[in-house]
């Protein structure tokens, strides 16, 4: 019994576990709703089906949510990501639109090549404003946020590039071995990022930098070096996330590509155990979070909830997500039950023997 015990706590203990569970939860309530939900079908050799779409769907959150982990558990913050998006999709369009020949390979790839070497040059922007000069990672990023999107807008000249380009659409819509390709990348991203945060000693030195900055500038790690990179790593997840969502609708629009998907990245971050006050980070969490995110959104729909309550609808969600993984919450609920007292028993006093 005491093992069975102990091997409950420590499950129900783990970060991931209310996380994972809340996702059952979601997934079984959409399915009683509409039995076919978590169908899955082969037509023409490429996957069908409601998961294949929440996956689908949420592969760029999950490219951004990783560039934003490594920049939370830096001490830092990223709240450019949206606007990053929004000028590679950008680039990118308009550059494809320019071409005669818009299904031509070099064309496409020439023209994200430009939008991933400006990325990289907004990325070293943020970098050089929090590691080198040392303003506040909330103020420099909101530089690029807000200053990003009106250049997104120059871009297109206020305007929504459409495009009609096959090799770029397939970035969002295209199959591999019968799953689509956006899943492939960022099962790729997840994967090089975790080599090398968790294979080599890079994982634990940005833990160290998020942990003490000073300290570790001490210990011989050079700190400034590490946050450069996490906000120029940040930018590339954004770029690629960029190209995605727009060769989903075959268009740039400035003004919407990539807006608030900054929000939903710290959300996913946080739920998936990563604490923005720096430090340790978990990418297997920051999946699941991302996925969390995106079916609760495929929910909504799904369910038909009214455009004007589903955001409170999301709110109550996260909010209770939240709270039921925070370990504090946890114990103070625990504690209150434990502490309940227990059910009072009256009992009679002996009688008092007189004395005769």
């Amino acid at each position: 019994m005491n093992d069975t015990m102990g091997r409950y706590r420590t499950m129900v203990g783990h970060r991931l576990f209310w996380p994972a569970a809340v996702l059952v939860v979601m997934l079984a309530a959409n399915t009683v709703y509409r039995p076919g939900f978590l169908s899955v079908e082969l037509k023409d050799g490429h996957l069908y089906g409601t998961p294949i779409d929440i996956l689908r769907l949420s592969a760029p959150l999950i490219l951004v949510a990783l560039g934003m982990t490594v920049v939370i558990s830096t001490g830092g913050i990223d709240l450019s990501v949206g606007s990053m998006c929004a000028i590679s999709g950008a680039i990118a369009c308009m550059y494809i639109s320019q071409q005669p020949d818009q299904n031509s390979l070099p064309v496409v790839l020439t023209a994200l090549a430009m939008a991933l070497g400006v990325a990289l040059v907004l990325g070293a922007w943020n970098g050089v404003l929090v590691a080198v000069i040392g303003i506040q990672p909330i103020i420099a990023t909101l530089i690029l946020m807000v200053a990003g999107r009106g250049l997104a807008q120059l871009i297109t000249e206020g305007q929504i590039i459409t495009i009609n380009s096959e090799p770029y659409r397939a970035i969002g819509l295209g199959h591999v071995l019968t799953l689509p390709l956006a899943i492939l990348i960022a099962l790729a991203a997840a994967l090089l990022v975790g080599a090398f945060t968790r294979r080599t000693a890079l994982g634990m030195i940005i833990e160290s930098v998020g942990g003490n900055a000073e300290a570790s500038r001490l210990a011989g790690i050079r700190s400034g070096r590490v946050i450069f990179l996490a906000y120029v790593l940040s930018a590339v997840c954004a770029a690629v996330a960029g190209f995605m969502m727009t060769a989903n609708v075959s268009s740039a629009d400035g003004n919407a590509a990539g807006l608030w998907v900054e929000l939903d990245a710290i959300l996913a971050v946080v739920i998936g155990g990563t604490s923005l006050a720096g430090g340790r980070f978990f990418l297997s969490g920051t999946i699941l979070g991302a996925l969390i995110i995106q079916t609760l959104t495929t929910t909504v729909y799904a369910m038909n909830i009214s455009p004007q309550t589903s955001l409170l609808f999301k709110a109550v969600v996260v909010i209770a997500v939240c709270l039921i993984q925070a370990p504090a919450f946890r114990a103070r609920f625990t504690r209150r039950r434990s502490s309940a007292p227990p059910p009072s028993t009256v009992t009679d006093s002996p009688k008092e023997q007189v004395p005769a």
